[in-house]
């Protein structure tokens, strides 16, 4: 089967317009021509703040199966325009018997989880090896590393019967692997702190980076689950309330680490993003300037053309198409065809 890793045109200039022209998007600022790209290159548009799309150009969109996402200049959702729900009936009404069963929820949930500390391990692990040794400040480190290791294998031990179990142990791997996320932070730490997950406002400068990012993980995801027939708001391991989506951010868990967290200390730790790219406001949260978010932008699609190995398919895969294949593996496993959900892990 010959695949295609297809992009996502990123809108954040202010007062830009998008309109059709033929078989293609043309981007308009103060009425001149500053971009045009077929929609078949594209798999998702997503704007930021004051832009505008015409009618014709979301029309063509929801034909092509592709979603229009409208953020506000900061990068909260706003809301997405879309076409007709693809997949088959039968798929979803299997899914919302599974989302209903306690323990089909569980075992599904159990995977996930899996995966999302056997990633968040891997994040550690890494940087143990590449910085530290047992004698040198990075001790807490390798010591959160085998405290996820037997979560693990606490998580193996309850072989998926409780939900809420599974969440117990998730959230002790978080606040575990949180609780060192700041002695991975190498660089500029005059001003690069981190003392813990905060959000909505996100009250300094490392949340609001993966505050940004988790949000475009979360667009390539809802589209990956929409994509396949899946219903994005109703998960397993998140359950169902109005305007959540819940599958979306299930599948989430599993990538935040090896996506977004390495992402994000990388820029930093590069210092390819700097203190004078953030404001702090009256209420203390904390925003970024248009720039910073180009250069998360940039090296965001860039991180997604890299290739690795898929554990399950065993094979070379773009990054950026890992929430396309894991939405269809999940399809896959809802339909039957699968005995269990296989979740994504790096080595």
């Amino acid at each position: 089967m010959v695949k295609r890793h297809l992009n996502t045109l990123f809108v954040t200039t202010q007062g830009a317009y998008l309109a059709k022209e033929g078989a293609a998007v043309l981007v308009k600022i103060e009425k001149e021509r500053k971009l045009k790209l077929p929609l078949l290159t594209l798999d998702g548009i997503v704007c930021f703040g004051n832009v505008a799309a015409s009618p014709f150009l979301l029309g063509a969109c929801g034909e092509a199966g592709m979603a229009v996402s409208f953020l506000t200049e900061r990068g909260r959702f706003l809301y997405r325009s879309v076409g007709p729900v693809s997949g088959n009936v039968l798929l979803r009404r299997q899914q919302y018997r599974l989302a209903d069963c306690e323990e089909a929820s569980a075992a599904i949930a159990g995977n996930i989880v899996m995966g999302k500390i056997a990633n968040s391990r891997y994040v550690l692990q890494r940087f143990a090896r590449d910085y530290g040794s047992e004698e040198n400040e990075f001790r807490p480190v390798k010591d959160a590393v085998r405290t996820l290791g037997i979560s693990m294998k606490r998580l193996a031990g309850i072989n998926g019967t409780s939900l809420d179990s599974i969440r117990g142990i998730e959230g002790d791997s978080s606040r575990c692997y949180f609780q060192v996320f700041d002695s991975l932070i190498t660089a500029q730490k005059e001003f690069f702190q981190f003392t813990g997950r905060n959000r909505r406002p996100p009250m300094d400068a490392v949340n609001a980076m993966l505050s940004f990012c988790y949000m475009l993980l979360m667009h390539d995801l809802r589209s990956a689950l929409e994509s396949v027939g899946l219903d994005p708001a109703v998960g397993f391991l998140h359950r169902d309330r109005p305007g959540r989506m819940s599958l979306a951010l299930d599948m989430m868990e599993e990538f935040r680490s090896i996506l977004v967290d390495r992402l994000v200390l990388s820029l930093i730790n590069r210092r390819q993003v700097t203190s004078g790219g953030f404001e702090t406001t009256g209420s203390g949260a904390v925003s970024m300037d248009d720039e910073t978010r180009k250069t998360i932008l940039i090296n965001w699609q860039k991180r997604k053309q890299e290739e690795l190995n898929h554990p399950f398919l065993n094979e070379k895969v773009s990054i950026g198409l890992l929430p396309h294949i894991q939405a269809r593996l999940m399809s896959r496993f809802i339909r039957g065809d699968l005995d269990g959900y296989p979740p994504f892990t790096t080595r």
